[in-house]
């Protein structure tokens, strides 16, 4: 049994991490306005160029100012290309899907990661990512209670859009193990979205209220302090205790569809995220279990699609 004692580090952690759901819920949101007036484009041209500003200062307060240099540079371009092309498509699922809805996508992200690490990165698979994975099949098909032929050009683009955010994760765990500048990871992804989305501007543009031009530096900023504070989070609580905790992020979803768009979320809805969220906390869970919770998160054997050089 694992157990986790109260105490001002965990309230912190779980406050943290609770802080964490409601800041990307909430830039997701903008990314859902944006998405029903502006092409993908004119809102990450903005809001990379902040991310990947924001990152360059702090690095530079840092006491060791080591630069941007990263140690897997070819991982690194892979986590890039995934970024940006997985960017594009979860602005295109808020634009075509409800908001909550759009939530069980997100969550079969480290589902599909736990499940490709054995072939990809060299992990050892146990049975029970597949079982999870497959419960978690379940609860993205109550989306669709009339059958397949309910499916939409939104969720498969939301489909494509988590394969994609499962590369990234995927990467950034092979860096996060090489390379302890974590800056890195979130700097070359969003300064990479901000050189193709300003490549594609000018064919896309339309002119844009000041108003909607703060709500992209808005976002930007958002976007960054979550992540920060989502690292924050992980130096004071385990990431068996954070993961399953991110999933307050579908309350937080479903408050801001209903009171900024206006969405009902339907029982089926409910049911499904349910189900999915009940198959990631079984495999984080079991993943703690095996590693008896105290054990630091080391990759075994050598990785087969991610080179370092």
């Amino acid at each position: 049994m694992i157990a986790l004692r109260l105490g001002g580090p965990i309230l912190a952690g779980v406050a943290l991490t609770a802080t964490y759901t409601f800041l990307i819920s909430g830039a997701d949101a903008i990314t859902k306005m944006f998405a029903a007036s502006y092409a993908a484009p004119q809102l990450f041209a903005l809001s990379g160029a902040v991310v990947a500003g924001l990152s360059l200062m702090m690095n530079r307060r840092g006491a060791a100012r080591r630069g941007m240099r990263t140690k897997c540079p070819r991982a690194m371009a892979i986590r890039v290309a995934a970024t940006v092309l997985g960017a594009v498509a979860f602005f295109h699922a808020f634009r075509l899907l409800p908001f909550a809805e759009v939530f069980l996508f997100i969550a079969m992200i480290p589902l599909f990661t736990a499940l490709l690490s054995g072939p990809v990165l060299g992990e050892t698979v146990r049975p029970q990512a597949w079982a999870a994975l497959m419960l978690g099949f379940v609860g993205l098909l109550c989306l669709f209670p009339g059958g397949f032929g309910t499916v939409t050009a939104g969720h498969l683009v939301a489909l494509a859009a988590v394969s994609l955010g499962t590369v990234s994760m995927m990467a950034s765990r092979y860096i996060g193990v090489r390379d302890d500048n974590l800056l890195t990871q979130v700097f070359y992804p969003n300064f990479g979205l901000m050189l193709v989305s300003l490549a594609v501007l000018p064919f896309v543009y339309r002119a844009m209220p000041l108003a909607d031009f703060g709500w992209a530096l808005v976002y930007g900023t958002v976007l960054f302090f979550a992540r920060w504070v989502l690292v924050a989070a992980f130096k004071a609580l385990p990431a068996y205790v954070i993961t399953p905790l991110m999933n307050l992020q579908f309350v937080w979803m479903v408050l801001l569809g209903a009171a900024i768009f206006g969405e009902v979320t339907s029982g089926f809805v409910y049911l499904g995220a349910g189900v999915v969220i009940t198959a990631g906390v079984w495999l984080i869970r079991d993943q703690a279990l095996t590693r008896q919770g105290t054990q630091p998160f080391r990759l075994p054997g050598k990785a087969r699609i991610f080179p370092a050089k």
